[in-house]
């Protein structure tokens, strides 16, 4: 079956992608038949995932095994009050869809163990780390390096965002677990716990964003590896910070890529 192409409609929707000499008409159609793994539906995940969506990119993966509360609504703006209760992947789902029907969403309404991850990460063309426990961000770096997809893993509390991009097809690309070693368990609590200003994981999902449009969409060949950044909102200040492949990380050190 030959791939579809763009409706006339859809060309309308996009034109302003297409209008951009390095996106252009190939691009849009490039992120059409294109495959995202969102795992965590959040703060991060709901905005990350609102632009991917009303992007064009073809086939969405929404993965998270938490409901709704009160008081994710103050950061989460991918939902509305009366959805409190309902697991936020199938929440998400429909927002998504209102935004823009011509793409395929799939939802995982549950936490994904190691076979869930490898079923679903070998699936994708991008993955976009938005979790807030350290246990995930862990085992998708393992999954995403051992299976050569690209990881942009992000992450937000208080008035901070990081963003971290890594791709094992990349030669000397540090992982996630070469800059932060494993914790141990005590330390593993959800970042929510600890406060966030709201609009902080709209900029770091929004980065996550647009790095996996420029992969998806062929502006870049590859992730910008080796690189960290944050940004501090309170004073405004981005940092870009240069890292090393760790050779005894116990992920990525002895592979040869």
């Amino acid at each position: 079956m030959s791939e579809r192409e763009l409706t006339n409609e859809e060309l309308l929707r996009y034109s302003r992608h297409i209008l951009l000499s390095e996106w252009d008409l190939a691009g849009q159609n490039q992120i059409l038949h294109k495959r995202v793994l969102v795992v965590g539906c959040g703060g991060l995940g709901s905005v990350a995932s609102l632009f991917l969506a009303s992007s064009g990119v073809g086939n969405i993966i929404l993965a998270d095994g938490d409901v709704l509360e009160l008081s994710n609504l103050q950061r989460q703006i991918g939902f509305e009050t009366e959805q409190l209760g309902q697991n936020k992947a199938v929440a998400l789902e429909k927002r998504l869809k209102a935004i823009n029907p011509h793409i395929q969403i799939t939802t995982l309404s549950y936490y994904l163990g190691d076979q869930d991850l490898e079923q679903w990460v070998r699936r994708a063309d991008v993955v976009l780390d938005c979790s807030d426990r350290f246990a995930t961000r862990y085992a998708v770096n393992r999954m995403c390096w051992n299976m050569g997809v690209p990881l942009l893993s992000g992450a937000a509390i208080r008035m901070e965002g990081q963003m971290l991009c890594v791709d094992s097809s990349v030669p000397a690309s540090a992982c996630y677990h070469c800059i932060f070693p494993e914790l141990q368990p005590e330390v593993d609590e959800p970042c929510a716990l600890m406060g966030v200003l709201a609009p902080v994981v709209g900029v770091i999902g929004s980065l996550q964003a647009v790095e996996a449009l420029k992969i998806l969409s062929g502006i870049q060949a590859h992730a910008i590896v080796n690189r960290l950044w944050l940004w501090e909102a309170r004073h405004n200040h981005w940092r870009e910070i240069g890292v090393l492949k760790d050779p005894n990380c116990s992920v990525c050190g002895s592979n040869d890529h």
